[in-house]
């Protein structure tokens, strides 16, 4: 089968969720339920393909199919960031209440955070991309004792609010978000396309790309800087997912079967929109809002995520 046409497959399949979650059960009641099941709808479409396409490109300049974005420690800087304001100012804090704000520190500081530690670790010159990913976890796990301190001393009552936080959610997304999120991520998208060719070059290894007039070091450097915003946006949007890249990439190398990235992107993201939707479908059709999406998709992500290592393992 041609990829064109599992592309058109996958496409059909999306539509249907998204139109089975949008309009099962409405009986009538358009002018209420609809726009808001637009709203999640689309919150999970922006979701979907921001945690896709920087989950690719990610493990593309790493070449190592087991690593999400996550390792940076951006997850971490998120709970890290809604825990220290709900301890020190309280769950009533403007910052907490209003989402707007809360969505634009949020943004500002992981993509601020990204930035400064790409600019600190290739200040001295050239350093291998395992050195990064090396202080990322450390940044991450540092940041993870915190905020769990942090939540040991806290009112147990404030903890419920920090609680929300730590786990993704589709339910309360607000409509304004959405409109910022569609605005970040659109012009992310915008930047990274003309980039497609380069990264097909750079996954043949960082030698192979400079022998064939790839600028590697740059386009790597441009590449995680749009990685971690796709990242940023997507869990002040709807709070972090952790093995849902993972996922979705994985599924995609083994469906296309191709070294083409606009191919591979294009598959993961509409794979996104279909486990999300479809996978949220079940959570309020099915299980009645007895589990979040977050937690079926990162019980599937960890248990996908220890037979990738047990495969790696087994190959070398």
């Amino acid at each position: 089968m041609r990829n064109s046409t599992k592309l058109i497959i996958l496409t059909v399949l999306a539509a249907i969720f998204c139109g089975l979650y949008l309009f099962q059960g409405l009986n009538g009641s358009f002018d209420y339920a609809l726009p808001r099941r637009g709203i999640k709808v689309m919150a999970m479409i922006l979701t979907g393909v921001a945690v896709a396409y920087s989950t690719v490109i990610f493990q593309t300049i790493t070449h190592n199919r087991i690593l999400t974005p996550s390792i940076m420690g951006l997850d971490s800087l998120y709970l890290l960031l809604q825990t220290t304001v709900i301890f020190f100012l309280g769950s009533n804090h403007v910052t907490i209440v209003n989402k707007q704000v809360n969505f634009i520190l949020s943004v500002s500081a992981m993509i601020v955070f990204a930035l400064l530690l790409y600019r600190f670790l290739f200040r001295g010159g050239k350093r291998p991309i395992y050195f990064l990913l090396l202080v990322g976890i450390i940044i991450g796990t540092f940041f993870g004792s915190i905020t769990t301190f942090l939540q040991v001393l806290i009112d147990p009552n404030e903890f419920m609010n920090v609680q929300d936080k730590m786990f993704a959610s589709f339910n309360n997304v607000s409509g304004d978000l959405v409109w910022w999120a569609l605005g970040f991520i659109a012009i992310t998208l915008l930047i990274g396309w003309r980039y497609f060719s380069e990264l097909d070059v750079l996954s043949l290894g960082r030698d192979t790309a400079i022998n064939l007039g790839v600028s590697y070091d740059k386009i790597v450097k441009t590449m995680l800087v749009l990685s971690s915003v796709l990242i940023a946006v997507s869990t002040a949007l709807v709070g972090p997912i952790t093995f849902f890249g993972l996922i979705v990439a994985n599924l995609s190398y083994q469906y296309f079967k191709t070294y083409k990235h606009s191919i591979l992107i294009v598959g993961a993201s509409i794979m996104s929109v279909i486990a999300l939707v479809g996978g949220q479908w079940v959570v309020e059709r099915i299980f009645t809002f007895s589990t979040t999406l977050s937690v079926i998709i990162n019980f599937i992500g960890g248990v996908y995520f220890i037979y990738l290592l047990l495969k790696e393992s087994r190959s070398t």
